[in-house]
């Protein structure tokens, strides 16, 4: 059974660019890398937001399922203020995927395309605000 997301991975062909990229995105630094056996850095990984997240970044050359560009599933990340974390991904470099998109009362999407090529979502969701309310209550997050 799905429980919920537990790490995604986006790729770059410069780990520690899109490290530091997304360090500045973030504001916290990675708590994990890995290196290949000639020591080349090929995967950081950070942990944020209400359930800590993972966020991986991978050497592109390892991809499993290599593409000729942005495609497959989108991750929508849970946002309190959509319309500045758009300004503040465009201010970091990233460009317009899909522009805000009323989906329903309390839900509105949009993504980006990072400086590596990877889609990242985000979205206002009044069902994860709610979850994360209770959760806090309970003492959980």
């Amino acid at each position: 059974m799905l429980r919920g997301m537990s790490t995604v991975t986006y790729y770059a062909d410069d780990v520690a660019e899109a490290r530091a990229w997304y360090t500045a995105l973030l504001g916290v630094e990675a708590y994990f890398e890995g290196r290949t056996p000639d020591g080349e850095l090929a995967y950081v990984e950070f942990r944020i937001g209400d359930y800590l997240a993972e966020l991986g970044l991978l050497q592109r050359r390892l991809e499993v399922t290599p593409s000729e560009g942005p495609g497959g599933a989108i991750l929508y990340w849970a946002v309190d203020d959509l319309e500045a974390t758009l300004a503040r991904l465009h201010e970091l470099g990233a460009k317009t995927h899909d522009e805000p998109r009323v989906r329903g009362e309390g839900y509105v999407t949009a993504s980006v395309l990072d400086p590596f090529g990877n889609i990242l979502g985000i979205m206002t969701n009044v069902h994860y605000m709610a979850i994360a309310e209770q959760n806090r209550d309970k003492g959980l997050g």
